[in-house]
C-alpha cells in the first residue's frame, strides 16, 4: 500500500524519522513465522497456492511483491520489539495485521505481526512477559485465538463491538465499545481499564496496536474520535506504559481513507507521540 511510503517521507519532513533512526528491517524468517502460523499456511502463501477462498478471505491479490511486503512489514515489528526492549520505546511504520490467525488469513492480515514479533521475543529470553495493548476499531481476533493457551502473552482488545468481525474471538481482556463512541467517554474507559492491566500482568513489553481507524472520518470505523482524540490516546498509552516500567512498541494498526496524505497524517499520530515523549524523558534525565 502506497501509505508507508507516504507516512515515511512525512516523518521525515517533520524531522521525526532521521538517518539515525530509521532501522532497515530484516524480513521474518520461515522459523520466526512458524511459532505462530502453521508450516502448511506459511508456505502456501509464500508460494501463491493458496485456494482461491483463502485468498479473497484476506481481501488481497497476491503477487510475489506482496510476499516481500509481507515478511518485511512483519521483520519490522520484530525489530521494533527488539529495539522498544534496547531502548524503552519504537515505532514500526507498518505493522498490526491481527486478523491473521494461525492457519489462515483475514481482513487484509496475512501473517500476524503482533503475534508472531511476541512469541519470537519470548522464545530468544528477551521478554518473559508481553502485552498487546490492541486499540485499532477492530478486535484483534487472530491475536486471541492465537495466544488463547498461553500465559505468557496477554490479549487487550478495545474496539467497536458492532464492527468486523462478526464473530469475536475472545482474548485475556477484551471491552467492546457502543457504536459513535467519541474522546471523551473512549479516554476514559482506556484509563480505567489500561493501568490494572498493566498491575495485572506486569508486562517486559507492551505491543501497542494504534489503529486509527477509530476516526470519525474512518470509512471502516463507526467511533468518532477527532485528530486530537488520537493524539491524546497515543500519548496516554505509552506515558502509562512507560511509567510502568514495560518497554513499548508501537504499530500503525488500521487506518481507511482514501486520501493517503490524510491517512498519513493520522499515522504519524503514534510516531510523533513517542518523538515527544523520548524528548521529555530524555531531557528530564539530562
Amino acid at each position: 500500500m502506497g501509505k508507508f511510503a507516504v507516512l515515511r517521507d512525512l516523518l521525515v519532513d517533520q524531522g521525526i524519522a532521521r538517518t539515525d533512526n530509521l532501522h532497515r528491517p530484516t524480513p521474518a524468517t520461515q522459523a520466526q513465522l512458524q511459532r505462530v502460523h502453521t508450516s502448511d499456511y506459511v508456505h502456501a502463501f509464500q508460494n501463491g497456492t493458496l485456494d482461491h477462498q483463502a485468498v479473497r478471505r484476506i481481501g488481497l491479490p497476491w503477487s510475489p511483491q506482496l510476499v516481500r511486503r509481507t515478511v518485511t512489514a512483519v521483520g519490522g515489528t520484530i525489530r521494533t520489539a527488539e529495539l522498544a526492549l534496547e531502548h524503552g520505546l519504537a515505532c514500526n511504520l507498518a505493522g498490526g495485521t491481527h486478523h491473521a490467525h494461525r492457519d489462515f488469513g483475514s481482513g487484509f492480515c496475512i501473517f500476524n505481526d503482533l503475534a508472531v514479533a511476541a512469541a519470537d521475543v519470548v522464545a530468544r529470553g528477551l521478554a518473559q512477559r508481553v502485552l498487546v495493548v490492541d486499540l485499532d476499531v477492530h478486535q484483534g481476533d487472530g491475536t486471541a485465538a492465537i495466544f488463547a493457551q498461553r500465559p505468557d502473552v496477554f490479549t487487550f482488545s478495545m474496539h467497536c463491538q458492532a464492527n468486523f468481525p462478526s464473530r469475536k474471538v475472545a482474548g485475556d481482556h477484551d471491552v467492546g465499545l457502543d457504536v459513535g463512541v467519541g474522546d471523551d467517554p473512549y479516554l476514559e474507559v482506556l484509563a480505567r481499564e489500561l493501568p490494572a492491566l498493566l498491575d495485572r500482568v506486569e508486562p517486559d513489553l507492551v505491543l501497542y496496536d494504534a489503529g486509527v481507524d477509530p476516526h470519525h472520518d474512518d470509512r471502516l470505523g463507526r467511533l468518532t474520535l477527532t485528530d486530537q482524540g488520537l493524539a491524546a490516546r497515543d500519548r496516554y498509552v505509552i506515558a502509562t506504559c512507560r511509567d510502568a516500567q514495560a518497554a513499548v512498541a508501537g504499530v500503525i494498526g488500521g487506518g481507511y481513507h482514501a486520501d493517503l496524505h490524510t491517512l498519513a497524517h493520522r499515522h504519524a499520530t503514534l510516531h510523533r507521540a513517542a518523538a515527544e515523549h523520548w524528548a521529555q524523558a530524555h531531557d528530564e534525565i539530562d
